[in-house]
């Protein structure tokens, strides 16, 4: 059980973060949504900092809207086991899906050989939604991997673009069931949760996830009440400063009947997300209303590393094809032998962190730098929110 902090420790807390947020040419962060919660939902720390935008004085509170990005693949596992529970989608049956998605039956992958020439070959193996859940189906990102990134121009190609077709015609990178590359896996998860459910994944989120568990404003088509009290996205430059950024994610905000994208398709209040880490924590029970979303085997076959015979070795370096959108990683050196897992759409600690977070707890991220973990054993979960690009900023 986390102790509570005293009112000292928390003003503390707010001295440090506002530090980053303060000042008007020379502050690091515009501003950032900052909480710590138990399982039971409530707070152990909650705090909102600097504006909406390096040269706004509007503030940022928790009212503010947040493109989520891939907080979305959280809601998007939650919706599939869900279906996975009631015996609608199945695991490990290749056979359902090809005839649910025939578009990933036919997808090809693509190669590149010593003369540079890319070719696509079959597949060895065919792909399962397990496979989707733990990214070893083997799509990847643009953003990411040169090989997809190259094959895609001189037009190229948008991760973001919420078009389902793009992601028809777009090749795997890694034969499925070999390598675990993080991409476009869960976008299509979201495709099959639609063709399955017979509604729209906005839909099927709002009645099955988001009502029951008071998140409001979560949505992949923001309202114009929603949009103006959006935050401005960011830039960091070479230098470290920030300037403002046209929005990565733009067209669900400028047109209608924008497609659901499963894997990074999300606006909203980020501190919502509370509730459905929340209950994650409490086993697929929230607390605060007593409504059960998943069972919990279910919640314990999420957090279970899937991928271990593919362990992800923190140091070694995943380089970028396009450095406007991310930094290589890992951000910060770790020792050679330090390997996290993954479970179904987020990261497993297999190692006690410095930070007090247990083996076995889950993190993940959003591009414009997000990020949410949830420990289990220790009952905390924690949120911290910005909109800067690139990834990792420093």
């Amino acid at each position: 059980m986390s102790s509570p902090l005293s009112a000292e420790t928390k003003a503390k807390l707010c001295d440090i973060i506002d530090e980053y947020t303060s000042g008007r040419s020379n502050r690091k962060i515009p501003g950032l949504i900052y909480t710590a919660f138990r399982r039971d939902g409530t707070s152990i720390y909650r705090h909102s900092s600097g504006t909406i935008g390096i040269r706004s004085n509007e503030p940022v509170s928790f009212d503010t809207i947040f493109w989520l990005a891939s907080f979305t693949k959280l809601a998007t596992s939650v919706a599939c086991m869900q279906l996975v529970e009631q015996g609608v989608l199945r695991l490990d049956d290749a056979d359902q899906i090809d005839s649910i998605c025939p578009e990933l039956r036919d997808v090809k992958v693509l190669t590149r050989g010593a003369s540079e020439k890319f070719e696509l070959v079959e597949k060895k193996r065919r792909i399962s939604l397990r496979m989707l859940l733990n990214h070893t189906a083997g799509f990847g990102y643009a953003f990411e991997d040169h090989n997809l990134a190259d094959f895609t121009r001189p037009i190229g190609s948008d991760d973001f673009s919420g078009i389902a077709v793009e992601k028809t015609n777009r090749p795997l990178v890694n034969q499925p069931g070999e390598t675990f590359q993080y991409g476009t896996s869960m976008d299509w998860v979201g495709v099959i949760i639609e063709r399955t459910s017979g509604v729209s994944l906005d839909t099927y989120f709002k009645a099955k996830i988001f009502e029951p568990l008071g998140m409001k404003s979560v949505t992949f088509h923001p309202s114009a009440e929603a949009k103006s009290n959006l935050a401005f996205m960011h830039r960091r430059l070479a230098n470290g400063k920030l300037t403002y950024a046209d929005h990565l994610y733009r067209r669900p905000l400028v047109e209608e009947n924008v497609p659901c994208a499963g894997g990074h398709g999300c606006f909203g209040k980020p501190a919502e997300f509370e509730r459905l880490i929340a209950l994650l924590l409490n086993d697929g029970t929230d607390q605060i209303s007593g409504t059960k979303l998943l069972e919990p085997s279910t919640v314990q076959e999420m957090f279970k590393d899937q991928i271990p015979d593919k362990p992800r070795f923190s140091n070694v370096c995943v380089p970028v094809a396009k450095p406007e959108l991310a930094n290589p990683t890992p951000l910060t050196p770790m020792p050679d032998d330090h390997t996290e897992g993954w479970g179904f759409s987020f990261s497993i600690s297999h190692f006690a962190e410095a930070t007090g977070r247990a083996p076995g707890s889950s993190s993940w991220e959003g591009l414009p730098n997000l990020y949410w973990f949830a420990d289990r054993k220790n009952n905390i979960g924690g949120i911290i929110a910005t909109q800067i690009l690139p990834y990792g900023g420093k």
